[in-house]
Order: C-alpha cells, then sequence, then structure tokens
C-alpha cells in the first residue's frame, strides 16, 4: 500500500468514509477513526470524548484515523503538538496530542458530512479562503483557534451563510 499526501486527494484510494452509502469499516467506539463516520455536537457525546482523551490516544487508533482519512503522518507534523519520531515512540499518547487527534477526526466527520465527499472537503483544506484572510483552512490547523475557525467556516458554509 502506498502512502498518499492528504495535499492531493486525487492520488488517494478508494474510500471507506461513509459518506451516502459507501461501505464503512468497523472501528471501536469513539475511536478517532469511528469520530469521523459519526461526528456529533451533542453533550453527551462531547464528555465521551473528553474521558477518551483524558485516557490518551493509542498508537493504533492514530494510524487508524491516517488511513481513514487517506493521508500520512507527515501532513499533519506542523498540527500536531510533538514530533512524528516522539509519537512513533510511544503506544499511548498523552493529553494534549490526543485532543489533537480527537480535533482532527471531528473536523474531518463535520468535512466529509458538509462536503459529501472527501476529495471535496479535501480540495477546500488546500484552498485560500477569503474568510479567512486569503490562508488555507489547513494552515490555520496548528492551533485549538485555528480549528474553532476552520469549523466555523465549515458550518458556515453548511448553512450557506458566507462571509
Amino acid at each position: 500500500m502506498t502512502k498518499t499526501s492528504i495535499a492531493n486527494p486525487k492520488k488517494s484510494g478508494p474510500s471507506k468514509a461513509g459518506i451516502k452509502g459507501k461501505v464503512v469499516a468497523k472501528f471501536k467506539e469513539f475511536s478517532p477513526s469511528w469520530v469521523v463516520h459519526h461526528a456529533k455536537n451533542e453533550p453527551g457525546f462531547n464528555v465521551e470524548l473528553i474521558e477518551r482523551i483524558r485516557k490518551g490516544v493509542r498508537k493504533s487508533d492514530w494510524k487508524d484515523l491516517i488511513a481513514v482519512i487517506g493521508s500520512n503522518e507527515k501532513d499533519f507534523e506542523h498540527i500536531l503538538p510533538t514530533s512524528i519520531s516522539s509519537m512513533q515512540k510511544k503506544e499511548v499518547y498523552d493529553l494534549e496530542t490526543s485532543e489533537r487527534i480527537y480535533e482532527i477526526s471531528r473536523l474531518f466527520g463535520l468535512g466529509y458530512e458538509v462536503f459529501d465527499s472527501p476529495d471535496k472537503f479535501k480540495n477546500w483544506l488546500f484552498t485560500t479562503s477569503r474568510a479567512l484572510g486569503n490562508k488555507k483552512p489547513f494552515d490555520l490547523l496548528d492551533s485549538s483557534l485555528g480549528f474553532t475557525i476552520v469549523e466555523n467556516e465549515i458550518i458556515r458554509i453548511q448553512y450557506n451563510v458566507y462571509s
């Protein structure tokens, strides 16, 4: 299996994204990969995610997430709060890294839902946006505030409220 870059979704293989009738691979409930397919913004759901973040994301769950979104770890190097080489040495990640992994999974889940396809969402992530100060949404994802700004922009798109 060849690794593909998130920045070039045209090179990615078939997706199991669960969008509009596609097959969804089976993942552990509330794992980051499961969250991509079951993104919700409900209090009980979010409290469970907080508990999972506190326990720490397992390396295998991170690898599953990367595979599900058709990417590789290097693509997220500037987004993650720890280096990829440090992550490779651990079996369970710390709170800060786990939180960022869940932010990635929630954002991709929302993006896949709103854009109706992983490729359309990935294309949007790497296209400059006037609403985001002529920045690419992906370039803002190195902070929690950046995730919030990008998520809010996706929600505006979902409801046809353009800035």
